[in-house]
């Protein structure tokens, strides 16, 4: 009612002729099918993260909509926000060296006790990983390079869940996919990643995400958001310094993902919350539990470029559904 946006179902959606990108905002056991109708229906589309649930369905998905000559996006966008982009600056510049290492972590004890419906965080598809992994596993390939193989180790700590919110408080919930996950990454560029995603920790004083470089360490801003406070100390350093911003859309900027690939469709170029970036993610969380079950290092499928950099002044001016600089 307040944009004049018209509600209507997804085939209504899907047959208007005046579309031409869908933003896919399912939950995740939906995200391939929608998105595989919006393909048929020779649409564009931009998924909520992840990509799909299964790998096959993201190779399917990206290969029908090659074929069709269409694109596909994937949140998260956040990666592209003021924090993050100014973070890629910074190492692009040389200021903490090559980066050597990270840490990354993500600990919380779920969403049942605030979310009005919290089941899907522990179906397949839901977890910390697959929920929480995708901000943290995007920001890392854009500030650092893709992955080449993972190694990894998870489990279920609690094998139900009693939700305390409203309104379906006193519900019990199956866990069915792990809820906490302790993974190593090797990057392609030599780099070596730790990352630990989980909602069985009730309390935890821990930075996001921590990058150490030849000539540095660089503590990078909570890659669920799109601004924050970016800390630098190099080796001659007394102590830590607050770098400022030199990137727009430092506040809630949800939707920049889907304005960037709108002007990459419109100038024939790559966009950078690719299809391509999301599979890659989406494989790294796989075979996470393919090693903690197999018990050795996992390959990842094929390569992705890292995204390309925006300019400080990227859509100087530009507002799009809520995104502003």
């Amino acid at each position: 009612e307040r944009y004049g946006v018209p509600g209507v179902t997804v085939e209504d959606l899907l047959g208007r002729e005046d579309v031409d990108l869908v933003l896919n905002l399912t939950v995740p056991k939906a995200h391939a099918e929608v998105a595989f109708k919006a393909i048929s229906a020779g649409k564009h589309v931009y998924n909520e993260k992840p990509l799909t649930i299964s790998r096959e369905d993201g190779q399917k998905l990206l290969g029908e909509a090659a074929a069709h000559s269409l694109r596909v996006g994937c949140a998260p966008d956040t990666f592209l926000g003021g924090g993050l982009q100014t973070c890629r600056a910074l190492i692009d510049e040389g200021a903490i060296g090559k980066p050597v290492a990270c840490h990354a972590f993500m600990l919380c004890h779920g969403h049942e006790s605030w979310h009005p419906s919290p089941e899907f965080y522990y179906e397949q598809g839901g977890g910390p990983m697959f929920d929480m992994g995708p901000y943290y596993l995007t920001a890392l390939v854009n500030l650092i390079g893709p992955i080449r193989r993972v190694s990894g180790s998870t489990r279920v700590t609690f094998p139900t869940r009693t939700i305390t919110s409203e309104p379906k408080k006193g519900k019990v919930i199956e866990v069915e996919t792990a809820t906490h996950v302790a993974g190593i990454m090797d990057f392609a560029n030599g780099a070596i990643g730790e990352i630990t995603t989980s909602f069985d920790v009730w309390h935890a004083k821990l930075p996001c995400i921590t990058i150490y470089g030849t000539e540095g360490s660089m503590i990078v801003p909570d890659p669920n958001g799109f601004g924050g406070e970016i800390l630098v100390r190099r080796s001659t350093d007394a102590d830590w310094e607050a770098k400022p911003l030199t990137h727009g859309f430092a506040e809630n900027a949800r939707g920049v993902g889907v304005l960037d690939i709108a002007y990459a469709i419109a100038e024939n170029r790559p966009h950078r919350a690719s299809g391509e970036l999301a599979y890659h993610v989406l494989d790294a969380m796989h075979s996470f539990e393919d090693s903690s079950r197999s018990g050795r290092h996992v390959e990842l499928a094929g390569a992705v470029a890292q995204p390309a950099a925006l300019a400080p002044d990227a859509f100087a001016g530009e507002t799009a559904a809520g995104v502003t600089r």
